[in-house]
């Protein structure tokens, strides 16, 4: 690698990635590596950074950051007008780093020295239809539970990763009713469902592990239904999820699908990436291997 773009967000993770960056930039020096080094101002600013700046000469576009900001640079490239690509290589430093778990590289500077070792790993996208809106995931698509738990967890951030935690508890003693028509791949079902969740990483949250079986390059999907159940077996399948012992619970369905499609009672927003974002009704396909990233 001779020539790459760093991006970070000041604000990441309770503002950990101005340190990280003065951690990691050593490691670049030492290979010599020519960094065009760009702080982002405002939300949304590395997705706009992504989609309109030049990509000619560069070998990689890093990014310190999280899921969030993760889900900005997909969402900017895939968008360009000119269709052009680049390598991303993240650089852990958010509050959920669900990606990097995946991938055994939390420590931003396993995460750099991955990166100059120049290893591409393909990874699928997930093409969503939101409303007519149509967004990129990397990670997860997720409706009922996961978009409250994350609404909840936005006002929990001073306490850290445990804001996923406490929020997830918040919520499942809510324990809404979630009416819908759901299709997956070609089966048309229809209930009261507590969460569905469509999968690219193992991991979500802070180190859930929701799809034990996900693969980030497999052209599928893993879709965690839950069905409407009791605030004790929601409390008890909580307990599990950091383990991945939830699948197999009766309440539990868990499928690897190319796509799939639901449409509420009523609508609701989306979380994508562990962004609010989007509205049902939604349709999700997966397109594999639609980026590369330096792992």
């Amino acid at each position: 690698m001779k020539k790459a773009y760093l991006i970070y967000n000041p604000l990441s993770g309770n503002r950990k990635s101005v340190p990280i960056l003065e951690r990691v930039l050593p490691i670049f020096n030492e290979r010599l590596v020519d960094l065009d080094i760009i702080e982002t101002k405002y939300q949304g600013h590395a997705r706009e950074l992504a989609n309109t700046i030049s990509y000619d000469g560069y070998d990689a576009l890093c990014v310190i950051g999280g899921d969030g900001t993760m889900h900005e640079i997909v969402n900017g490239m895939l968008k360009r007008d000119d269709k052009k690509k680049l390598p991303i290589g993240l650089i852990p430093g958010g509050t959920g780093n669900s990606f990097m778990h995946d991938v055994d590289a939390l420590d931003p500077e396993v995460a750099v020295l991955r990166i100059l070792t120049g290893r591409l790993r393909p990874v699928d996208i997930a093409h969503v239809d939101a409303n007519g809106e149509i967004i990129y995931g990397f990670n997860i698509v997720g409706w009922g539970l996961p978009t409250d738990i994350l609404f909840t967890a936005n006002k929990l951030k001073w306490m850290g990763g445990q804001c996923y935690n406490v929020a997830s508890l918040i919520e499942v003693l809510r324990n809404k009713p979630r009416l819908a028509k759901v299709k997956i791949d070609n089966q048309h079902i229809a209930g009261d469902y507590g969460f569905i969740l469509g999968c690219n990483t193992i991991y979500t949250g802070n180190a859930m592990k929701m799809a034990p079986l996900a693969q980030t390059n497999d052209g599928l999907i893993d879709l965690i239904v839950l069905r409407k159940a009791s605030r004790f077996i929601l409390l008890y399948l909580f307990t599990k999820l950091f383990k991945g012992r939830h699948i197999g619970n009766p309440a539990v369905g868990y499928h690897q699908v190319k796509q799939f499609s639901i449409e509420p009672i009523e609508d609701h927003a989306l979380n994508i990436d562990g962004e609010i974002i989007g509205c049902t009704p939604v349709k999700v396909k997966v397109i594999k291997g639609l980026i590369d990233v330096l792992v």
